[in-house]
């Protein structure tokens, strides 16, 4: 098994290394990929020492599997080059996400939808991926009509320069910025660029994302992204309208046994999920359960994960675990 890792020297890049140990998967050699500017750099992978090569020298190699972390533009551009040459992409990008000829992908909901014939297959947004997880089963069984969701969102989410800005004001140091503002001590509403209608494109990929991977265009979503000074994971008040009633009792049984999720709702010993919490780990933590009083059939609940994990290097190295024990590749 030939995989490359596209972006490997960025932060999302650097977890997904780090996933690929972590979880044994079946690399018998590993192609290290950035920009030009990156080549000859070296890097570390399970003790062993890799010099980072171009994009050109990698697809000549013809990788089984090319992991993504390298931004919409280069996916856009090199994701089909790799494709030809017979590699399938997991790409982390939003380039193919809504493309609809493009698989969308949270391998607990929708990786049976895979084929061979499947190529370039998108990861979603961070954010995205954390809410579905958590809505799944619940979508399941309840059938979802509305979902209002308001996201706290680590600066781990821009990448390193965002991660520099933030220490560097704490520290009093004058440096390079990746927001328009001050992040510590600060909130900023703003995640990725504005579009027309008013929201941002982070807001309107949850939108549009959301009913993709749940197959469902029925399903009513509104957003509110924001940053917030914080590193190792995002966190959400999602509010969640269903068709149908249901007991609390039968929402904790839904949650505890939808696959990706763990449970921590104990406010009695004030147990609630906090991105101190989820850093590191692969689950979507979900507290904070409860009925939203105002109206029938709904309920509120808090949703946090680490964000460069299950919101991006797990998931695809996940997608990609899902192609090789069934063969897709």
């Amino acid at each position: 098994m030939k995989v490359a890792v596209v972006g490997a020297t960025g932060l999302v890049g650097g977890e997904m290394l780090k996933v690929l140990a972590e979880r044994n998967f079946p690399v018998d050699e590993l192609l290290l990929v950035a920009s030009e500017r990156s080549v000859g750099q070296k890097m570390t992978f399970k003790g062993k020492e890799y010099t980072v090569i171009g994009m050109d020298d990698a697809i000549a190699q013809k990788p089984q599997i090319a992991i993504f972390s390298a931004g919409g533009s280069v996916s856009k551009e090199m994701a089909p080059k790799f494709a030809a040459a017979g590699t399938t992409v997991v790409d982390n990008s939003s380039a193919w996400r809504m493309d609809p000829s493009k698989k969308l992908v949270v391998p607990e909901i929708n990786a049976p939808e895979l084929t061979p014939e499947d190529k370039i297959i998108a990861n979603p947004n961070c954010s995205t991926i954390q809410m579905v997880v958590a809505l799944n089963h619940l979508h399941k069984a309840l059938k979802i009509k509305r979902i209002v969701v308001s996201t706290y969102q680590s600066v781990t989410g821009t990448g390193k320069k965002a991660v520099d800005q933030l220490m560097n004001e704490r520290a009093g140091i004058e440096g390079e910025k990746a927001y328009a503002y001050p992040i510590d001590l600060n909130v900023i509403p703003h995640i990725d660029v504005f579009e027309e209608n008013g929201y941002t494109k982070e807001e309107m990929k949850m939108v549009n994302e959301t009913k993709k991977i749940l197959g469902d265009d029925s399903i009513k979503v509104t957003a509110t992204a924001v940053r917030i000074p914080v590193m190792g994971g995002h966190s959400e008040s999602v509010n969640v309208e269903f068709e149908k009633d249901f007991t609390l009792e039968e929402v904790y049984r839904l949650l505890q046994e939808t696959p990706g999720v763990v449970v921590v709702d104990d406010t009695a010993n004030l147990k609630y999920p906090m991105p101190m919490d989820a850093h590191g780990k692969d689950e979507v933590l979900v507290g904070r359960i409860r009925r939203d009083e105002t109206q029938p059939n709904t309920i509120n609940i808090w949703v946090v994960a680490d964000n460069l994990r299950k919101g991006a290097a797990t998931n695809a190295v996940q997608i990609a675990e899902y192609l090789v024990a069934h063969k897709l590749v």
